[in-house]
C-alpha cells in the first residue's frame, strides 16, 4: 500500500507535464510581448499537409504599447498591432508602403492561436493559400517595453 501511495503522485505528475497536451490561450497584447521567431510552416504540395522546418525565418517582436518590430520587410520594419476576437491586425506605418498582403483597410490579418510558448498565425487578408497554410512562431525573449 506504501508504494501505491508514492506511485501515484508520481504518475500524476507525468500526465500533468505532458507537452502534448498544450492547449490554446485566450490571446491578449500582453501574452504577445515579446521577441518570436517564426520556425515552421505548415503547408501541402496538393495532399495532406504537413509542418515543415523554416531556416532563417522572420524575427518579430511585439511591445506592451502595442507596437511591433519585424524584419519580413526590408522596407519597412515597424508598426502598430492589435487583437480582437483571436485576430492579429498588423499596420504597418512607413509612409507609402503597401504590399499585397494588405486588406482593404491597409492592415495585414491572421487568425491567431496562443499557446504557451508558440503562437500559430493563419492569414486572413491578401493571397491566402488554396489549400491552407500556416506559420508557426516560437518564443525566444521578453522585452522590456
Amino acid at each position: 500500500m506504501k508504494i501505491v501511495s508514492y506511485i501515484f503522485p508520481f504518475l500524476l505528475l507525468l500526465i500533468a507535464c505532458d507537452k502534448e497536451t498544450d492547449n490554446p490561450i485566450s490571446p491578449t497584447a500582453s501574452l504577445l510581448q515579446g521577441k518570436w521567431i517564426h520556425n515552421e510552416a505548415y503547408i501541402s504540395a496538393g495532399g495532406p499537409q504537413y509542418w515543415v522546418d523554416v531556416d532563417n525565418g522572420e524575427a518579430i517582436e511585439f511591445y506592451m504599447d502595442g507596437t511591433f518590430s519585424s524584419n519580413r520587410f526590408t522596407e519597412c520594419d515597424t508598426g502598430n498591432f492589435w487583437i480582437e476576437e483571436n485576430t492579429l491586425f498588423l499596420e504597418y506605418t512607413c509612409d507609402e508602403f503597401e504590399t499585397p498582403a494588405n486588406n482593404e483597410d491597409s492592415y495585414i490579418t491572421y487568425r491567431l492561436e496562443l499557446f504557451s510558448d508558440y503562437f500559430i498565425l493563419t492569414p486572413t487578408s491578401g493571397p491566402i493559400c488554396i489549400e491552407g497554410c500556416s506559420y508557426k512562431y516560437q518564443k525566444v525573449g521578453n522585452t522590456d517595453n
